[in-house]
């Protein structure tokens, strides 16, 4: 839910510019009033709770349709190595998205950008004339204090618009300063690295000025100390990792500099776990979510805030995602539009209670208030889940008011150990934060936690950490940036790709892996009757409901994961790909590692230059 001043930000949003670069547009009807508009600003900025309503404007862009409650959350972070964003034949919509297909021209691409810039712009605004208030310098020490903070917070949210817009398109335009009649709003694209730089920079600013948690008296849908320095620690990772330049994946010489940022930021907050800590219990952290209730641990360091029932101000967050629902009389309807790709449940060791909650293997049918089992190939993230909403909602409404977790405590610890692995090698304190999120996930039994995990080297250090982060933050958007960030994209589709087939074959790793599944259905829940790692057995055990289970991945499903008119033989199949599947025109060196930028951008900004491939 969002914090109650958000009540009110609507109506000084109004007052504020609200056009950006590439927003012309958006500008107009304010320009047409200028002595108003004028006029209106002062008045917002001459008093400490006018500046707030501004910076909480600042903050209403993050959510809604266009931003986290849908595009952003649940369309741009797949496919990857976890899940399949709304599996189907690519279109020009969602799914080219998902593809590595997308469109300049596609409102699912043009929407989220004005979004994105509409935030920075609020964003400007706030840090423009906040610091020009008489209050910021000369009022009382309370009215200082909240200003300095709320400029701190204003910098933080320009950080993450941009980041966001960086990490999807690559060299965006750089606007730093509020939109102005008399400038020129022909933008070139901006060198993504010195942006960051700057922004890191901001963030730096900003810490200093933004109070920790115990002493902000807010839940976390409010920017705090440890969400500055955690969001600096992530910005750092994306100025030090690999990029693409043109059609190649490329780092910048300097990234040891920004790695070494991060690790301080990261240690810093692990010195402080009085304001943020693991959950000791991964189940009670996200069915608190589902719950919408407080975690006293505050593990979720900041999260955007969704309510209304409206695409401009909630999330789709369990409705478009999570497990498929079809007009339950209890728990309502869902799309289940997002599945799981069926390897990544075997990544789980079989005692990581993150898997039963990550990956949901069951459906209610239509008017059903019981689950029922669901093949390999079918099943669903698990995260968000309406039957899990507290209280229960009946009907069709898509909107649940699910916040979107933005960063939490665990990214902190794996943040850590992986700059201090890339600065020192493996150290003691960086297997300590590995195993510590690790040991929580196999709940608490720190020997089984570590059996097999190689930590030994460098590189074995690096290979544990994209591992458990992959394990760990599955259906929180971050995987695909990870592997960008990293350049292991086309390396970890590929062999997933392989792994699927290996699977279908039934060949080790995947050899005891069930052809069929048997379940029975207790008190409405499903209950798995059989190990997911031995065989099936000769005959349907007595009372139970048989689901494919390695018999759904077959050779058309394998197939389809390849792009759209490759011709592939399996086994003794030949199959003509209508690439249907994971990541399916996905092809290395084409450039889909970016998204096009808006073509109704390019139309009005001359000096703008579409990604390469597009």
């Amino acid at each position: 839910m969002k914090f109650s001043t958000f009540s009110s930000r609507k109506a000084t949003v109004a007052v504020l510019l609200a056009g950006a670069a590439g927003l012309a547009s958006s500008c107009k009807n304010y320009l047409d009033i200028e002595p108003t508009a004028l006029t209106t600003t002062e008045a917002t900025f001459s008093t400490v709770s006018g500046a707030q309503s501004a910076v909480l404007g600042a903050y209403d862009p993050l959510s809604g349709d266009n931003t986290y409650g849908t595009r952003l959350s649940l369309y741009y972070p797949y496919d990857t190595d976890e899940l399949i964003g709304s599996s189907g034949t690519y279109d020009t919509g969602r799914r080219g998205i998902a593809r590595y297909k997308a469109f300049a021209s596609n409102t699912e691409i043009i929407n989220p950008w004005n979004n994105l810039y509409q935030g920075v712009e609020r964003a400007n605004v706030c840090i423009k004339y906040i610091p020009q208030m008489a209050l910021y310098t000369s009022g009382t020490s309370t009215d200082t204090a909240s200003l300095h903070r709320l400029y701190g917070e204003a910098l933080t949210l320009r950080a993450q618009y941009y980041l966001e817009l960086i990490r999807n398109w690559g060299d965006v335009p750089a606007q730093l300063t509020p939109s102005s009649y008399d400038q020129n709003f022909n933008l070139p694209n901006g060198d993504r690295n010195q942006t960051l730089t700057t922004l890191i920079a901001d963030l730096a600013t900003a810490e200093k000025l933004v109070p920790y948690r115990s002493g902000a008296g807010v839940i976390n849908e409010r920017i705090t100390k440890g969400a500055v320095k955690a969001l600096r620690a992530r910005l750092c990772l994306q100025r030090g990792g690999y990029a693409l330049k043109g059609n190649t994946m490329t780092r910048a010489a300097d990234y040891l500099t920004y790695y070494t940022i991060a690790r301080q930021e990261c240690l810093e907050l692990m010195a402080r776990r009085s304001e943020h800590t693991l959950n000791p219990s991964f189940s009670d952290l996200w069915l608190g979510v589902n719950q919408q209730r407080h975690d006293n641990y505050n593990e979720i360091i900041f999260e955007v805030g969704m309510a209304g029932s409206t695409a401009t101000g909630d999330s789709k967050l369990g409705y478009y995602n999570g497990p498929r629902l079809q007009a339950s009389p209890i728990y309502g309807s869902t799309q289940g539009a997002v599945t799981v790709v069926p390897t990544y449940f075997y990544a789980f060791d079989s005692t990581d209670v993150r898997r039963d909650i990550t990956i949901a293997p069951y459906q209610y049918a239509s008017g059903a208030n019981v689950q029922s089992g669901v093949a390999l190939n079918t099943l669903y993230d698990g995260k968000f889940r309406r039957d899990w909403h507290s209280p229960a909602l009946p009907g069709t409404n898509n909107y649940l008011g699910y916040n979107w977790p933005l960063i939490r405590f665990a990214d902190v610890l794996l943040m850590f150990a992986e700059t201090d692995n890339e600065l020192n090698g493996p150290t003691a304190a960086g297997r300590a934060a590995l195993l510590e999120v690790r040991t929580r996930g196999f709940g608490g039994n720190s020997a089984r936690a570590a059996l097999g995990v190689n930590t030994g080297s460098k590189a074995d250090m690096f290979n544990a950490i994209v591992n458990e982060r992959l394990l760990e933050f599955g259906a929180e958007g971050i995987r695909k940036y990870d592997l960008l960030r990293w350049n292991l994209l086309a390396d970890k589709l590929a062999s997933t790709k392989a792994n699927l087939d290996l699977l279908r074959s039934a060949s080790a790793p995947y050899n005891t892996v069930p052809q069929y599944q048997f379940y029975k259905v207790v008190n409405g829940v499903v209950q798995w009757q059989r190990s997911f790692y031995k065989p099936s057995p000769a005959a349907t055990p007595s009372g139970t409901t048989r689901v494919n289970w390695r018999q759904g991945i077959d050779a058309t499903y394998v197939g389809n994961l390849r792009p759209s008119g490759t011709v592939v033989t399996i086994g003794t199949t030949t199959v003509n790909s209508v690439g249907s599947g994971m990541a399916a025109e996905y092809v290395t060196g084409q450039g889909k590692e970016l998204l096009p930028i808006p073509q109704t951008t390019l139309d009005t900004d001359p000096a703008l230059v579409q990604n390469y491939g597009y």
